[in-house]
């Protein structure tokens, strides 16, 4: 999310969780102020490999909920992380980008300084590139730790999402992540189309 107004009107329809994206390179990067919306949605900073100085601090800032780490931070970083925040209740989520084939076991060492796993698609940029991987490599999913789906989700995925909730790699499969798909510009997001996606997802 990036513009106060179609933040409000993105929370009317009442998401769990809103990304701000605190990371320069990126063209949804936030650097502004974020209005009155409800506490019920989950504010969310994604970075990518920045400082927990710079995390701890836009925490603070932004009042986040939640934590989205998009780069290749470590695991000696996500355990130093979650010393920091100890005194919160503010979520840890570790991205992974995936692409022809990934290992699972790297999940591994991750599984106690984090609180979600996100699996997005490997490519160009740091999330955002539209494109969706093979859903069937979760099949090899071993942890018992809820995931969030990410990557090259949009109206178009409506089916295969119903699909993939009734196999068993979606067992731990938490929330889906949205983002570039349903924007008319970096950062705007449609809220027709997005309301459609809403809609037709209810069984």
């Amino acid at each position: 999310m990036k513009y106060p107004e179609n933040i409000i009107d993105v929370a009317k329809l009442q998401p769990d969780y809103f990304g701000f994206i605190f990371y320069p390179k990126s063209k949804r990067n936030f650097d502004g102020e974020i209005p009155i919306i409800s506490d019920k949605v989950k504010r969310t900073g994604v970075f990518v490999d920045t400082s927990i100085e710079n995390v701890v601090e836009k925490v603070k800032k932004y009042r986040l909920s939640a934590i989205q780490l998009h780069g290749v931070e470590n695991v000696k970083f996500c355990k130093k992380l979650k010393v920091e925040l100890k005194d919160t209740n503010i979520e840890i989520i570790k991205v992974f980008s995936v692409g022809e084939t990934f290992d699972f076991s790297d999940l591994e060492d991750y599984q106690d300084v984090c609180d979600y796993f996100l699996f997005d698609t490997k490519g160009k940029e740091k999330g955002g590139n539209g494109i969706i991987f093979n859903w069937k490599l979760l099949e090899d999913y071993t942890s018992q730790k809820p995931y969030f789906l990410s990557g090259g989700i949009g109206l178009d995925a409506v089916e295969n999402i119903k699909e993939f909730i009734k196999s068993d790699a979606s067992k731990y499969c938490y929330a889906l992540d949205v983002n570039s798909m349903f924007e008319d510009k970096p950062g705007m997001k449609n809220i027709e189309n997005l309301n459609l996606f809403i809609q037709d997802l209810k069984i």
